[in-house]
């Protein structure tokens, strides 16, 4: 199994001030993690390249990316709304967390990779098509699967998304599109209060409620996901990758665990194999304790390498 690493150096440019929990720490923890488990150096390497306007565009609209480029200071920080602020780099470094998923989304369509893991920041599941919200300014998984279908004539794009947080910007710019399903799990009810009740068809909603322990999380995600996956049969399976759920992390309320993230991404990485030709791109959102980040990321690209979980 090839599994392919890509970050970038100025995903750590971008900061909201020096107690926010979305800090360039974050990516920190988890490459000195994975450095020292021994797992990234089982990895295929490589740095992202920035999303262009035109792949930015076919998920957010000029006016839209024209009005954040307008946004950005010469120094300082600007506030865009409670707790997503802007600094001179931060879209610099949101366009190459876009760009990685692009990157990730060739590497499986070309052959160069069985999956990837975009170790990117900022994050991007509640960007809009036209607001920039909870930590995000570009949607990176939605501009990873426009790119699939533009480049690819991908027609059946799976998004998985296991973040404490509900995908709404995910959901805002692909609602009723039959050509991708959305599956998303989250702590309910909690932010971003707004799609949490969505009827659309490709939407499968899992709300969980505080204290969601690792039982009832992976029934929850049998019981929702699977059907809905077997049915559907992706030609590409992407990740929204958030590791908030976890029981030490500061954010949320439910009580997930370094196994139920290898679990998960396993699951994924079947359906990949049953219809995708094993064509699995997972990009990082959520995760606040350093700590158990690290260990949450290293349990996710062990699975994705193919390698058993220890505790």
């Amino acid at each position: 199994m090839i599994t392919a690493y890509i970050t970038h150096p100025d995903c750590y440019l971008h900061h909201m001030g020096p107690e926010h929990p979305e800090s360039p720490r974050r990516l920190e923890a988890i490459r000195a993690r994975l450095a020292l488990s021994g797992v990234l150096q089982q990895t295929m390497q490589s740095e992202a390249c920035p999303a262009s306007e035109e792949a930015l565009a076919r998920v957010h609209p000029l006016r839209h990316l024209r009005a954040l480029d307008k946004c950005v200071p010469e120094h300082g920080i600007v506030t865009l709304d409670s707790d997503t602020m802007m600094n001179p780099d931060s879209l610099r470094a949101a366009r190459v967390a876009a760009g990685a998923v692009i990157r990730g989304v060739d590497q499986v369509f070309r052959g160069q990779a069985d999956n990837v893991f975009c170790a990117v920041r900022p994050p991007g599941h509640h960007a809009e098509a036209a607001d920039a919200m909870g930590f995000c300014f570009y949607n990176n998984v939605a501009v990873g699967a426009a790119h699939a279908r533009a480049k690819y004539g991908a027609r059946r794009v799976a998004i998985l998304d296991f973040d404490v947080h509900q995908c709404n910007g995910t959901i805002d710019i692909f609602k009723d599109d039959p050509e991708i399903l959305i599956c998303s799990s989250f702590q309910y009810p909690f932010y971003p209060w707004r799609y949490l009740r969505s009827e659309w068809q490709n939407v499968v909603n899992t709300p969980l409620e505080a204290g969601t322990d690792s039982t009832a999380f992976r029934r929850a995600i049998e019981d929702d996901w699977l059907p809905a996956l077997h049915a559907f049969k992706p030609e590409i399976v992407l990740l929204s990758s958030g590791f908030d759920a976890h029981r030490d992390d500061p954010l949320a309320e439910l009580c997930l665990d370094e196994s139920d993230y290898h679990w998960v991404t396993h699951l994924a990485l079947e359906i990949a194999a049953l219809y995708a030709d094993k064509r699995l791109v997972s990009v990082l959102e959520g995760g606040y304790d350093l700590d158990s980040l690290g260990r949450s990321a290293e349990a996710h690209v062990k699975a994705l390498l193919g390698l058993p979980f220890e505790a």
